[in-house]
């Protein structure tokens, strides 16, 4: 026995050792655009300082009720009846080398209009188990860096929504207790629970 498993350990040690790590490629902003902008393979491609960070699109079958039922609510804002929209997986350059698609963003008829690529000033990122709790903050300060004025993460198996307002201000909504989108969409509210109801 003594003879095998001494045996069978350099050979794990020289697999180990003929399998190195492979650096990131660094790639500029224009060059991850025109490669991954328009991938539609199940993935969500975001871009950090050279870096493509691959992960599952957040928005999949079992999370889909979700996003209908924010939708159905937000159709009944004055938003909505102005022309503005409630988009899946928009773009949004948060800083000059830096590109995220959150799982929802409101956008104006006004910057849709005019083509316009500065970020959506609410917000909304469905947190999946596999999510990264570091990768998720950086992103939520990122996004109030550049400019965004509400931000809900929601949390399906807590069901638990967390407004936050600015990187240190959050209001953590359950059950009745209503998340809002105000001062960005004042009127588009809805009860913690409603969210959660398949």
């Amino acid at each position: 026995m003594t003879t095998e498993a001494t045996a069978a350990a350099p050979l794990k040690m020289q697999n180990a050792e003929t399998k190195p790590k492979r650096a990131p490629r660094v790639l500029t902003l224009e060059q991850f655009r025109r490669r991954y902008s328009e991938r539609e393979d199940g993935y969500k491609y975001e871009f950090d300082n050279g870096i493509v960070e691959k992960s599952p699109s957040n928005i999949n079958a079992k999370q889909l009720y979700i996003v209908k039922k924010l939708n159905r609510r937000f159709i009944q804002t004055q938003a909505f009846a102005s022309g503005d929209e409630l988009t899946p997986e928009v773009e949004q350059i948060t800083a000059p080398n830096q590109s995220r698609r959150p799982d929802l963003s409101y956008w104006p008829s006004s910057k849709i209009k005019q083509g316009d690529e500065t970020v959506s000033g609410f917000i909304i990122e469905i947190i999946s188990p596999t999510d990264n709790y570091l990768k998720v903050n950086k992103k939520l300060r990122e996004y109030f860096k550049a400019g965004v004025k509400v931000v809900w993460q929601i949390v399906p198996e807590e069901q638990t929504v967390y407004v936050y307002t600015s990187p240190t201000k959050v209001i953590i909504c359950e059950g009745d207790t209503v998340c809002s989108a105000a001062p960005v969409v004042p009127d588009f509210e809805i009860a913690a629970k409603d969210i959660f109801i398949k």
